[in-house]
């Protein structure tokens, strides 16, 4: 059962059709990747959620029932643009957005302890916000959306700003929160980001919803049936061994190997092509290329600027 579904919702802005009749559903602990290029709604469905504005049209459910002002205490959403008060000092900010989620003061104070120890920013508890980089303020804020340990997390660019040694320390929390049961919406326009966390994936263009599923099924449906081989240097032509049922997409070589990446034709099975190549040529590995989100999400874009 999904934790989180919208059905047709959809939203205007003075004439500008931001949102049209996007339907999604997010399933209990799972991370969600709701991606698409700028300005193609992500922002509007993710204020809907929030309760920030209102849909036009359409409905939004919380575990089984109509999203409600009291579900927003069940719901940490950390935007794109950040907003911490500059002048508050870091723990007297912290405890206080902690306490409009509903936190005890004793309760904040234990956790957040946990936190900054966790996060290794002990010494920041005294410090001015405006004193932080905005790396620091980033991991300020993300403690700050997941401390009330709600059941629906939103990312929206998490990593933005972050070295390669942090957006590794807050993958590695990202996934610890889904396994102990958060339900998390991640946007961004990493790809790579979600090949490592994604379970499932909405990708929204131009306000409406093009392509959603399992990330693994949405890999599968993309395939192009290419295999790309490793082989040592030989005298001879590949495309000599090969009729029209094969075609080679391309080929390169380094001083201890050719490579070439062919696709197979209609009715050609993988073990064809070994069947025509192994007796001419020495392989070294063999494999299927698989798309890339990030190839998908090219794609899929550019087939919808078509319709």
């Amino acid at each position: 059962m999904a934790l989180f579904v919208t059905e047709n919702v959809s939203k205007h802005y003075a004439g500008h059709v931001a949102l049209d009749k996007v339907s999604i559903e997010v399933p209990h602990q799972s991370i969600f990747g709701l991606l698409g290029p700028n300005g193609a709604g992500k922002t509007s469905l993710i204020r809907i959620i929030n309760r920030i504005t209102g849909p036009d049209e359409g409905k939004l459910y919380f575990d089984g029932e109509p999203l409600h002002p009291r579900h927003i205490n069940n719901i940490g959403y950390l935007p794109e643009e950040r907003g911490l008060y500059r002048k508050m000092r870091v723990g007297e900010h912290a405890m206080y957005l902690a306490r409009l989620k509903g936190l005890s003061k004793r309760e904040a104070t234990i956790k957040l302890k946990e936190w900054f120890e966790k996060f290794s920013i002990e010494s920041w508890w005294n410090k001015k916000v405006e004193e932080l980089s905005k790396g620091m303020q980033q991991k300020v804020q993300f403690i700050v959306t997941v401390l009330h340990e709600p059941e629906l997390l939103i990312f929206d660019e998490p990593f933005s700003g972050f070295d390669p040694i942090n957006v590794s320390i807050l993958k590695e929390e990202i996934l610890k929160l889904r396994d102990k049961g958060a339900t998390i919406i991640f946007s961004t326009h990493n790809m790579e980001s979600v090949e490592e966390l994604c379970d499932h994936i909405a990708l929204i263009d131009r306000s409406k919803k093009i392509l959603d599923g399992k990330v693994s099924d949405i890999k599968k449906q993309y395939r192009s049936r290419t295999y790309r081989i490793v082989f040592d240097h030989f005298d001879g032509i590949i495309s000599n061994h090969l009729d029209d049922g094969f075609k080679i997409l391309n080929e390169e070589e380094d001083e201890d190997h050719r490579y070439a990446s062919i696709s197979l034709g209609e009715g050609v099975q993988s073990k064809d092509l070994l069947q025509r190549l192994a007796p001419h040529i020495n392989i070294n590995a063999y494999n299927e290329v698989i798309p890339t989100m990030n190839d998908i999400f090219i794609s899929a874009v550019k087939d919808n600027e078509g319709k």
